[in-house]
Order: structure tokens, then sequence, then C-alpha cells
């Protein structure tokens, strides 16, 4: 007896004919391409601006460069010659002067404007503009406005000493002068901007926190030790960071304007002398080499001071 063969049933393929959908990016993954896309153009600006300057520089250290182009490899030349020059020693004693009283007092005034202006009181957003618009104002008029100011014979201020029944002085003649009234210019100018920084932390203190310290007994000064000093941390970071920078990178306008880094090269900074030997004397390698060395001072600085305030050490009984 013959078996017929039964035909098998199949089933027809769910996918024929049918598109295969495309595989979509996860949310995470867009986010971050939308945040690439935007830092793009910061990014490359600071690589061009920024990073190629710098690394010129540090190469540039190592020749001996002549305002006409011509450049000769001298190796650890420019670097030798710098360990041995007194002159740019004695501009690094003056910036270090200048960096350890400047940075603490713009800390402290600025610190104490900005508990000021969270006052609730009336006028207090015209006092705001007033005391950061200096910050605004191009460091060239600041220096010439400064230096009517502080002029030994017609200068309002000694015109006001005098006016009191005492003797003016050459504040920005004399040795032991220039390099403070340098420093008080450049507070006059730096501390509006950084009351702000000072403000926007005090700002983001919830009220909350100094109810409780009050309930618990504490003071005004016990409320400032155990609540503002330890939440103003992050603010404290920023100020002592960028004002450390700007003392150690900046100053080459009032310098210019003001004293020219006289008298006696009593306020020669740092700056100031690398500007003179690439500028002045046309010596762009060494000026190279020392700009190197003062931005690993700078490195070094900004560390120290990571650690000091982001480590730990702002807090309450520490």
């Amino acid at each position: 007896m013959s078996s017929v063969a039964t035909p098998q049933r199949t089933e027809p393929d769910a996918g024929a004919g049918t598109p295969v959908p495309k595989k979509r990016l996860s949310r995470k993954h867009r986010e971050w391409i939308a945040a690439g896309l935007f830092l793009a153009p910061d990014v490359l600006g600071l690589l061009v601006f920024v990073g190629v300057p710098m690394v010129l520089s540090i190469v540039l250290g190592f020749f001996q460069v002549s305002g006409f182009g011509s450049y000769e490899f001298v190796g650890l030349g420019n670097y030798e010659r710098m360990m041995s020059d007194p002159l740019f020693w004695d501009s690094m004693r003056i910036t270090g002067i200048y960096v350890l009283v400047l940075v603490p007092l713009l800390f402290v005034v600025s610190l104490g404007l900005g508990l000021l202006m969270k006052q609730k009181l009336p006028g207090m957003g015209a006092y705001r503009t007033a005391l950061f618009l200096p910050y605004v104002i191009s460091l060239v008029v600041v220096g010439l406005l400064w230096k009517f100011l502080l002029d030994e014979q017609v200068g309002v201020v000694n015109r006001a000493i005098r006016a009191v029944g005492f003797e003016g002085r050459s504040w920005l003649g004399e040795p032991s002068l220039a390099l403070a009234s340098v420093i008080a210019v450049t507070v006059w100018v730096m501390m509006g901007y950084y009351m702000i920084i000072f403000l926007a932390g005090l700002q983001e203190i919830p009220q909350e926190y100094y109810e409780a310290a009050k309930l618990d007994g504490a003071g005004p000064w016990r409320s400032f030790r155990s609540v503002t000093w330890p939440l103003l941390r992050p603010a404290s970071f920023f100020v002592l960071l960028m004002s450390t920078v700007a003392a150690i990178t900046g100053g080459l306008d009032l310098i210019f304007v003001l004293t020219s880094g006289g008298p006696a090269n009593g306020t020669s900074l740092a700056i100031f002398y690398i500007y003179q030997q690439a500028f002045v004397f046309g010596e762009y390698g060494y000026a190279a080499a020392m700009g190197s060395f003062l931005v690993l001072i700078m490195v070094a600085c900004s560390a120290v001071i990571f650690a000091v305030t982001m480590g730990g050490r702002f807090d309450d009984g520490q």
C-alpha cells in the first residue's frame, strides 16, 4: 500500500516586505552629541588662540630669536640665563610680594562688600553698580585717572591731605609707596567683580540654615563661621584662583601707565620684565622661556589653592 506524501504547510514570513525600522540613538547619546556641538566652538577657539600659542611659546624658549627673524637653537641656554639673571629674580620677588598682599586683601574686601550688599537696604542696586563699574573700565583709562589723582603736585589725594594739615607724598615716585599704591588701585578695580561672585554664592545659601542656627543660639559670628564660610567654598575657590592668576600674569596695563616699572624697578613685576625683554629689547626667545617658567609657577599656585579650598579645610573645626 503506497503512502501519499502530505504537503507541509509553511507560515508566511512576517518580515517579508516590511521595512526594518532604523535604530535610533538613545537620549543619553543625543544629549552627549548636543553638548559636544555646543562646546565645539569654545574648544576650537581655545585650541587656536590659547593652545597653539602656548605650544609655540614653549618651543620658542629653546631658540635665540632676534627682531629680524633669525632663529638659533640654544637648547636650555635661555633657562640657564634666566637662572643667573638678578633682575628676573628681583621681579619674581616683587611679584611674590604683590601676590601675597593683593590676593588676601582683595579676598577680604570683596567678601566684606558681598556681605554688605546682601543686606536689604534702599539703593542697594545703585551701590552694586557703582562698585562694579571700575571693573568694566579700560585699565589704561583707570591708570591715567589714578596717575592724575596720585600726582605729587596737583593730585586730588595730596590736596586732600594738605587740606587737613599733613604733608603730601609722592605716591608713585617713592619706592616704598609705589607698589602699595599699585596694589590699592588694583583692589579698587577688581573688588566689584569678586564682590558679585561672593554675592551670588551668598544668595545660594538657603535662609533656613540661618534660622536653624539662630534657634540653636548662634550669633552673627557663629552663623558666619558655621554656615556661611563652609557653603562659600566654591565661590572662595573661584575668587582665590582667579585673583591669583590675575596677580601673577596680569597687572601689565596698570604698571605700564602708572609707574613703567619704577621707581628703581620697585614695581617691575615678572610680567612687566618679560614684556620689556620681548618688546623693548627684542629677546623673544628669552621672554618665552621666562613666560613658560611663570606659567609653571601659576599652575603650582592653582594646585595649592585647590587643595586648600576644596580639600575640606574650610569646614567648621578644621
